[in-house]
């Protein structure tokens, strides 16, 4: 029988690199504050500097949509080691630069080294790579990734669903990264189901 005093907590790690497209991770966060699922985030500072230019919110308020803050400085942050329980990581968007770091295994921020203990423990990673075109370097790293455990899930947009809004879309691409989780917002129509 199993000790449910020791189960894990129902933990996600959600990071926000400077990629465009911070929609995705702060929807993912605002997704989240309506679950049981405890966040923690990290942003890095490029983050941070995209959220200006696409999005009329502050740092602060992102901050706000998480049960956990973590400075991207911080390296011996609880969610920089593996004892520290989790369901696993996305990274939402993720740049190049971080798909890269992850992959190579030299990391330089607690960004993407919460996604390399994510990786060594076995847990699932998610990243949300914001790219397009993509050069033969860019899809032999995403190679090495998926060999290594780790998800490479774009966020493209799906039209079944006939979408009429980029809230649409943006929900779309976000429940589905959920779903990996089994993490059921409510948000996706689903093929067979409410749609076709």
């Amino acid at each position: 029988m199993v000790d449910q005093s020791h189960a894990s907590p129902r933990r996600l790690i959600i990071g926000i690199s400077g990629a465009s497209g911070i929609v995705y991770g702060v929807r993912m966060l605002e997704m989240l504050k309506e679950t049981d699922i405890e966040t923690h985030l990290v942003m890095s500072k490029s983050a941070e500097l995209t959220l200006g230019y696409e999005m009329d919110i502050k740092a602060k308020d992102v901050h706000a949509l998480a049960d956990e803050v973590h400075s991207v400085k911080n390296v011996g942050a609880s969610i920089s080691s593996g004892s520290f329980p989790t369901m696993g990581m996305v990274i939402a968007p993720c740049s190049v630069r971080s798909m890269s770091e992850i992959a190579s295994g030299i990391t330089s921020s607690l960004l993407t080294r919460a996604a390399d203990v994510i990786l060594k423990e076995r847990r699932k990673l998610v990243l949300m790579v914001r790219e397009t075109p993509l050069h033969t370097g860019h899809l032999r790293t995403m190679t090495a990734l998926s060999e290594m455990g780790a998800i490479v899930a774009p966020p493209l947009p799906a039209f079944y669903n006939q979408p009429e809004s980029i809230d649409d879309i943006v929900n779309h691409s976000v429940g589905r990264v959920l779903d990996l989780f089994d993490i059921d917002t409510g948000m996706v129509k689903r093929w067979g189901v409410d749609a076709g």
